[in-house]
């Protein structure tokens, strides 16, 4: 693949440079030059390692994809352990298809590269109105990923090259259509059963509630019944928002920043008002059909020059714009950008009452008479203040805060026994919060900072309990950092048994309803097999997976696998904390025919379970093969 990159990269430059789409930019980009570093391994594939810093890194991107895509998305959701493991098991997966990709020799043509890129939609927003590409800010987005072009190009190849070894497979996998019917056929098999259900519920009144059962209950399951370890700590937050406020800009500056974008901070665009005639003729209408359109535009604009004020008479009864027809053509007030660029360009060249020549668009022949020009006020510097200062602070607070960051990062790690050094140093409040538990339970006021997975585990570390450091500078939202540190930690303990009395109370007549509930379901079996003539069940029903006639899935499980040669059966079914079912099932349902259309639909559907099971099964033949483990606990 580097090979390849090498020998054409002139060529794949000005591809990159012509068709680059963010999204492969936004994926998981790892680096190709790091080597050097030292981290944690989390993964190995083929014997090389995947870092923690690599992790770190693959993660930040998933996470800055789906904030810009989902700005309102809870940060907790963000720093999740599911999605971190998630973004592991990305990242192992591309480094098994990576490495399959070299075994092969895979390589992708530039000419592929360029139909990937051309295929992708977001290409289209970076496209100019003449059909080029805006290379200036495509090179630009490249920059913001921080790769350079040998290294985006090398993704892209892979990318591609990765894809093929899956492909392969899919495009293999045949399922017939007399497979498929005796898969599906089974999978939406139906059976007729009688069904009664023992109840928890109905054995409440006969749970007897002895001191002593009690008490041995408790001590039993006193692992339900423990307080949630606590930390009480300090904590300090650093976020944009405070240094914005800190900012003060002079009035000079102010106002030289008005100078400098008087343009833009104007008064809006000018607007023009005109009149015009239309006559309308196709862009691609016969060289015949054009050449009479414009013979007529021509009288009529002969007309209007002899006597101007004739103009929307001579409109209201030719021109073809039907909507303005009947005002005499009149437009009303409109912007440069509101109009086709011919018709723009002659408005706004002309003088007021001035009348243009043929004007050719698109829609046809324009006469027009410009009516009106309203110039827009400038807005005044003092009009203005407020706005100026506000997008002012805005800019510097973004430098500052990025400065200011590393400050904060560096001053927690150094000075890492009180949170006083860094407070003081950048102004900020030390605030305390009382009871923070490991699943993020605090006072209302704070939960919003202090439910941060990432910081609940950094102040549950046992570091942070043992020796009352400061936690790292954990970044919980966009531009907004806290650091705190452990002031006391309460263990958990078990509570007393009058502490809880009637959460034990309620537990233990909730288990022991539904032994006895078992127990009865257990009796009646065995006495129904023993007499079947002295069953007495309730009328049948039919089921199926997708007719589950709501019953639990266990009893449905139980019913479709009993084996056909044995029906009708007798059946009982534990459904633990919910009781007992027994079951009678009578016999097996065949399936009625779909229609041909459904069929076909749930053929082909078949057909793509069995490519993805094939898919799945040859990559983890590909986990196997090159020895990848993830090593970092769930």
């Amino acid at each position: 693949m580097f090979d390849f990159v090498r020998k054409h990269t002139k060529a794949l430059q000005f591809v990159l440079f012509l068709l680059i789409f963010p999204s492969f930019v936004l994926f998981g980009i790892e680096g190709y030059s790091r080597f050097g570093e030292k981290s944690e391994t989390v993964a190995e594939v083929a014997g090389k390692p995947i870092s923690k810093d690599d992790w770190e890194r693959a993660h930040k991107q998933e996470t800055d994809r789906l904030r810009a895509s989902m700005p309102n998305l809870d940060p907790a959701v963000l720093d999740s352990a599911q999605l971190r493991r998630t973004t592991l098991e990305r990242l192992l997966r591309e480094r098994v298809l990576a490495a399959a990709v070299q075994d092969a020799h895979l390589d992708a043509s530039a000419q592929r590269i360029a139909q990937e890129l051309q295929s992708n939609p977001s290409i289209a927003a970076m496209k100019k109105p003449d059909g080029s590409y805006d290379t200036t800010a495509l090179a630009q987005q490249l920059g913001l990923s921080g790769v350079s072009p040998q290294e985006f190009l090398a993704r892209v190849s892979s990318e591609i090259s990765s894809r093929q070894i899956l492909q392969t497979v899919d495009a293999s996998s045949v399922a017939p259509g007399a497979l498929a019917d005796q898969a599906l056929n089974a999978f939406f098999e139906t059976r007729e059963l009688q069904v009664l259900s023992f109840n928890p519920a109905d054995f409440v009144k006969q749970v007897e509630l002895k001191a002593a059962d009690l008490e041995a209950f408790y001590k039993k399951t006193q692992d339900r019944y423990l307080t949630p370890e606590q930390a009480n700590i300090e904590y300090v937050v650093f976020d944009l928002e405070q240094v914005r406020k800190s900012l003060t800009v002079s009035e000079a500056d102010l106002k030289a920043y008005y100078e400098q974008n008087a343009a833009r901070l104007g008064g809006g665009a000018e607007e023009r008002r005109a009149s015009h005639i239309l006559i309308q003729v196709p862009g691609n209408a016969p060289v015949a059909e054009r050449a009479a359109a414009k013979a007529k535009a021509e009288a009529l604009l002969a007309q209007v020059r002899k006597s101007p004020n004739s103009f929307a008479e001579l409109a209201k009864k030719n021109s073809m714009d039907t909507g303005s027809a009947a005002v005499g053509g009149d437009l009303n007030f409109f912007t440069r950008e509101a109009m086709v660029k011919p018709f723009a360009d002659a408005a706004f060249a002309m003088k007021k009452q001035d009348i243009s020549d043929l004007v050719e668009s698109e829609f046809g022949f324009h006469i027009i008479q410009l009516t009106d020009i309203k110039t827009p006020k400038q807005r005044s510097f003092a009009e203005q203040k407020t706005e100026i200062e506000a997008e002012v602070k805005k800019q510097l607070a973004q430098k500052k805060f990025a400065e200011l960051a590393e400050v904060f990062t560096n001053t927690v790690y150094e000075q890492a026994d009180s949170l006083k050094p860094v407070a003081d140093k950048l102004k900020l409040d030390i605030r305390s919060a009382q009871g923070l538990t490991r699943q993020g339970g605090t006072p209302a006021a704070a939960a919003p900072l202090l439910a941060n997975p990432k910081l609940l585990a950094a102040v549950f570390a046992s570091d942070s309990i043992q020796t009352k450091r400061n936690t790292q500078a954990i970044e919980i939202g966009p531009n907004q950092l806290l650091a705190a540190r452990v002031v006391q930690y309460l263990p958990a303990k078990a509570q007393a048994l009058e502490e809880v009395k009637d959460r034990v109370q309620k537990a233990f007549v909730a288990e022991r309803s539904a032994e006895l509930a078992r127990t009865q379901g257990e009796a009646k079996l065995a006495d129904w097999k023993a007499k079947p003539e002295s069953a007495t069940w309730p009328v049948a029903i039919v089921v199926a997976r997708d007719q589950n006639q709501k019953l639990a899935r266990a009893v449905i499980d139980a019913a479709l696998q009993a084996p056909p040669s044995s029906l009708p059966a007798l059946l009982g079914v534990n459904l633990g904390a919910e009781g007992y079912a027994l079951m009678h099932v009578n016999k097996v349902l065949p399936r009625a025919t779909p229609e041909a259309a459904k069929l076909g639909q749930e053929r082909q559907q078949f057909a793509q379970a069995v490519a993805n099971a094939e898919a799945l099964a040859y990559y983890k033949n590909l986990q196997t093969r090159f020895k990848a483990e993830i090593k970092a606990a769930k």
